[in-house]
Parts: C-alpha cells; structure tokens; sequence
C-alpha cells in the first residue's frame, strides 16, 4: 500500500467519521428548532452540553449552523479519500485546495475550541469528534502536499505524528484545566 492510499484510507474514514458528527450535530439542531424544550442526546451534564452549546451566536459563525459546513467539508474529505484509496490519480492543485480547505478547517475549529471552553464554558461532544478529526486531516493532507520538503518542513513531516499526539495533549490539557472543578467532583 502506497503513502497516497494509506492517507487516502485514513480522509476516508475521518472524512465518514466527521460527516457523521456533524450530521446528528445538524439533526439535533433542527430537533431543537422545532421543539425549543427538546433535550438534545449529546447533552450529558453541565459541562457536556452541545445543547448549550447549539444556541449560541458562536455555534453560527455565518448566520447558519456551523455543522452544515461539516458536512459540506467531510463529504469532500471521505470523497477525496476514497478517490486516493482507490487509486485514482489526483492532481496537486486539487489537494493543495484540500489542504487549504483543511488549513481553515483547523483555524475554525480552534476558534470554536477558544469559544467552547472561555466563552460559552462547555463542550459539545459531536464538535470535539469534529475537533478529533479535523486536526489529523490536516496532517494527513499536510504530507501529501509537500513534494520536496526543505530542511524545516521535513523536521516536520518527519514528526507530524508526535506533534499531532503534543496538540492533542494541549487541547486535552486546556479541557482539564478549564473544567478542573468540575472533573473534581466526579473523583
């Protein structure tokens, strides 16, 4: 198995997995809209709460639910994914899009993680499956984009995977710390 179809399997998979956060994100929303008294199923306590969340001028950046773009987004990431997988020839200027797309994907969704925990103070779990995926999509797509890679960039490359485990810890860490009272309480 090639590099292009194995990171091809993953935009597959993360691409499906994303898609399917940020559809029941979608459902649950219009649940809501419908019934303003419905209790969305992703709302667990107060801290895990995409019902809290949903209601938000953050959880519409752009005047429509933000998950709309996620579905937008991994349907294109699980399509491309499974193009690559396959084995159909892609052109560069074709995943440099992707990448670009995945650039803003992960500025977006650091926007919303600074939200989440510092504005609107919880958590919704289809939005960290979204956070989950996008950051490791762009890391996928960061490999498939860089044809010669200088010195500084293939340092990079070459430890994409640790500092995608050193980002992960941080948002990790930054959640703990945000709701350490909170996880207190359940000790």
């Amino acid at each position: 198995m090639t590099a292009t179809r194995g990171a091809g399997r993953y935009l597959a998979g993360g691409g499906a997995v994303g898609l399917a956060a940020a559809s029941a994100l979608t459902i649950e929303r219009f649940e809501l809209l419908i019934d303003p008294t419905y209790r969305p199923s992703c709302s667990i306590n107060p801290v895990l709460s995409c019902g809290s969340v949903m209601v938000t001028d953050q959880a519409a950046a752009f005047g429509f639910p933000n998950s709309i773009i996620g579905i937008v987004a991994f349907t294109v990431v699980a399509v491309s994914g499974v193009l690559l997988a396959s084995g159909t020839p892609i052109p560069r200027w074709y995943l440099r899009g992707l990448w670009a797309g995945a650039l803003l994907g992960v500025v977006f969704v650091h926007w919303l993680i600074f939200q989440s925990l510092y504005r609107i103070g919880a958590l919704c779990p289809y939005c960290m499956v979204v956070w989950a995926v996008t950051i490791p999509t762009f890391t996928v797509l960061s490999r498939l984009v860089v044809a010669r890679p200088g010195p500084v960039s293939a340092a990079l490359l070459e430890w994409r995977w640790a500092i995608t485990g050193v980002w992960f810890g941080v948002v990790l860490l930054l959640i703990y710390l945000r709701f350490e009272s909170y996880w207190n309480t359940l000790w």
